[in-house]
């Protein structure tokens, strides 16, 4: 059923201002979940459409000299064959603008059928590898289809498939999500595309008062989860305590600093351990692995495979492995390189900035670069570290 945002609750602004609604023919899918469409000679980047549909837009983002504008679809008045309800109800631009205010961010595709998703997303990567990379004759195959990753654990539906989310706090202490570019903070209750990990720690049943924000990490292999939080100025010792006293016991809890990624604990652990390929990685809270519970070992098995066609990757071979991170592919180009090769992890400054992983690697000779130090090769089972 089409929903329609009721017309009691709209005040329509002056033309061209944001609040303003017009009727649009959505064009094609442009990057960054939105489609593109034209109104009196202006571009709108519509989010909530489908290329080929008439719909009835509400401008976001309207100043009158931009050179473009951003809308939200409100009403379908002509609608795809690959539109379907929406899994999300906060995201879900219908009923969000019918009850008033804008959905949250993140979920701009589910309204439409899996298949039409990836056939979008597949036009959008063979746009920026034509339009941005100069790829003028694309590969048999790229950038004509996006497969599917694991999609053993999400039952075929696309969701569960989030290992990080990120939440703000509503000013009554509840659990929320921003919409999307705003400051306006739509209160949830459930994450769909999140692993069932961080749907069971009911984040949203938590009086969050004192927190600005939520990070949580709940690891793919089904070991501990972080949930970090962020402070708002002023809150004490005791506060952040009686917050980190909702969680279950064996939910590690510490406080991050967003501006320096400053990580402290409150109880357990301030890291989490991730396996891809064989490997076990130990990376902290502020530090960066891949959000989709499937990404690491798909990623691993693309880049390794087309190093060792092309005659890179072979015992001996020598290879930089630059922006690092927590050494995902590291561990693994060391496998393959053995004892007469050598990888060379080149990541960022120590510090803040700079990853905060530890890597458990075997057996093989590792250098690793940083601004201003390098580590040493290490030949046996061991931590590794700056």
């Amino acid at each position: 059923m089409i929903a329609k945002a009721p017309l009691h609750t709209i005040h329509q602004p002056p033309a061209g201002a944001a609040g303003t609604e017009v009727v649009l023919d959505v064009g094609p899918v442009a990057h960054g979940g939105h489609c593109v469409a034209r109104h009196e000679g202006r571009v709108i980047f519509v989010r909530h459409g489908i290329p080929g549909e008439k719909v009835r837009v509400r401008l976001t983002d309207a100043e009158e000299k931009a050179k473009f504008w951003r809308a939200d679809v409100v009403e379908v008045l002509a609608a795809s064959p690959d539109r379907v309800d929406h899994f999300w109800h906060a995201a879900d631009s219908l009923r969000a603008w019918g009850h008033g205010h804008p959905p949250v961010g993140g979920a701009e595709f589910g309204h439409m059928t899996l298949a039409r998703q990836r056939s979008l997303k597949a036009e959008v990567l063979a746009e920026q590898l034509t339009r941005l990379a100069g790829v003028e004759q694309l590969p048999d195959g790229a950038g004509h289809s996006v497969e599917a990753v694991g999609g053993q654990h999400d039952g075929g539906e696309g969701l569960g498939w989030r290992t990080r989310a990120s939440f703000s706090v509503t000013p009554g202490g509840k659990l929320g999500m921003h919409a999307h570019r705003s400051t306006h903070i739509v209160p949830v209750r459930e994450m769909p595309l999140a692993v069932d990990a961080i749907n069971a720690l009911r984040l949203w049943d938590l009086d969050l008062q004192g927190i600005d924000r939520v990070e949580v990490a709940a690891p793919a292999n089904g070991s501990r989860p972080l949930v970090l939080l962020a402070p708002s100025p002023g809150t004490k010792p005791k506060r952040l305590s009686a917050v980190a006293a909702q969680l279950p016991g064996e939910v590690s809890v510490a406080t991050f600093d967003p501006a320096t990624d400053a990580v402290h604990q409150l109880r357990g652990r301030t890291w989490v351990q991730e396996t891809a390929a064989g490997h076990d990685y130990r990376v902290t809270g502020a530090g960066f692995w891949q959000i989709h519970r499937d990404a690491p070992g798909a990623l691993v098995g693309g880049v390794t495979e087309f190093l060792q066609d092309g005659g890179f990757l072979h015992p001996g071979a020598v290879v930089a492995d630059l922006y690092a991170g927590a050494g995902l592919f590291t561990a693994v180009l060391a496998d393959a390189v053995g004892e007469t090769g050598s990888v060379l992890s080149v990541e960022g400054p120590p510090g803040p900035a700079g990853t905060r992983a530890r890597t458990c690697m075997q057996r093989h000779r590792w250098r690793s670069s940083r601004a201003g130090w390098s580590g040493s090769s290490a030949r046996n089972r061991g931590t590794l570290t700056p």
